[in-house]
């Protein structure tokens, strides 16, 4: 009688299996993905983080979900990832998206513009404050759905041929400057130039161009920026926190079970925390070098500074008055950078300028 209990449940038990094992495969499918990166291999962090995604996504996965990542030039030059996902060349791609403000200036709110928010600032806006509800109305008219995908913290206003004291000095000058910030910086009288991150040293060495902002002292080591231009200039005030983006087909996206879509996701975040953390922890050492090689720091002085903001809300107003999606992201972006600058001003900055000052009294 046991006996023939036994079987009985047995073989309930494998039919269960035989039930349930077809609904497990179908919902952990066999995808395969190529991810066009706007950057190239040699700048690790930039570039490492298309890396840190899909290895997150082939681990979560038991490798049924894996995304190739291919450095720029390699399928499509840096700069047109994302036409390479609007048209489905590629699945996806790591980019920022202030590269197509030649598209629509609204592009710049994904990245960074000028006088905008900081790095935490940024993810904080982007998670709870409505941005990347925002931006994603706007991009899929762009047949792509974005999940943020790094931040490069603040970064350093550029390398120089010449001093740059006073707004006089930026006349006439060619500057590599990307997206939006271009746009003010030639109210000032500089011709900004939009070159890909590999291309820049060799035009800086031609003299095709005087000047050019990349990242930060890591970055900008690896490239020798140092080599050809000495004066370094801080800070840089268009990007107080520049975010890339991943880029996916929209297509693409909505074909992905709900799993795979939380996946991606969560190894998307992944990214945002790994490169913030990464540039934190390299920039000091890289900057002691690049000082030690020679290179000149200065700060821009209060006076362009004061300049710069002037001229942004100038282009912000412009821009604004004939573009309503613009509008629509400027003004939400502003109103939440008001509110945390408010937070900011108490506890953290408080906190900072303090140890800061410690520090330069060689108290700790």
């Amino acid at each position: 009688m046991k006996r023939r209990q036994f079987l009985k449940v047995a073989g309930a038990g494998a039919a269960a299996s035989a039930i349930a094992a077809p609904a497990i495969a179908q919902s952990m499918p066999e995808v395969k993905w190529r991810l066009t990166s706007s950057f190239p291999k040699s700048l690790d962090t930039l570039y490492g983080a298309s890396e840190v995604l899909s290895k997150a996504v082939a681990e979560a996965t038991d490798n049924k979900f894996q995304i190739q990542a291919f450095a720029a030039g390699e399928i499509v030059p840096g700069l047109q990832a994302l036409d390479a996902v609007t048209n489905n060349t590629v699945e996806m791609c790591h980019t920022a998206s202030y590269y197509y403000v030649g598209k629509d200036p609204t592009f710049a709110f994904g990245t960074a513009v000028p006088f905008g928010l900081n790095a935490r600032q940024q993810n904080a806006w982007f998670s709870y404050g409505g941005g990347n509800e925002l931006l994603n109305d706007f991009y899929k008219k762009f047949n792509v759905y974005a999940l943020p995908g790094g931040n490069t913290n603040c970064q350093m206003g550029g390398w120089f041929r010449k001093e740059i004291k006073t707004v006089a000095d930026l006349q006439g000058v060619k500057m590599r400057i990307g997206g939006f910030a271009g746009q003010v910086m030639s109210k000032l009288g500089v011709v900004p130039q939009q070159i890909a991150g590999g291309d820049i040293y060799p035009a800086l060495e031609k003299g095709t161009i005087d000047a050019a902002e990349w990242v930060g002292p890591y970055d900008d080591e690896k490239l020798g920026f140092n080599k050809v231009a000495p004066y370094y200039y801080y800070p840089g005030w268009w990007e107080g926190g520049a975010a890339l983006h991943m880029f996916i087909n929209t297509a693409k996206w909505e074909a992905l079970p709900k799993a795979y879509k939380s996946i991606l996701t969560t190894a998307s975040a992944l990214t945002t925390v790994d490169m913030m953390a990464k540039y934190d922890a390299r920039n000091p050492a890289a900057l002691k070098r690049l000082v030690g090689a020679g290179a000149q720091l200065r700060p821009f002085s209060q006076e362009i500074l004061e300049a710069c903001l002037k001229a942004s809300k100038e282009v912000y107003a412009e821009t604004s008055a004939k573009n309503p999606d613009f509008k629509k992201l400027y003004e939400a972006m502003s109103a939440f950078r008001g509110d945390e600058y408010l937070w900011f001003q108490i506890a953290e900055y408080t906190y900072d300028n303090f140890m800061i000052r410690a520090r330069a009294a060689n108290q700790l």
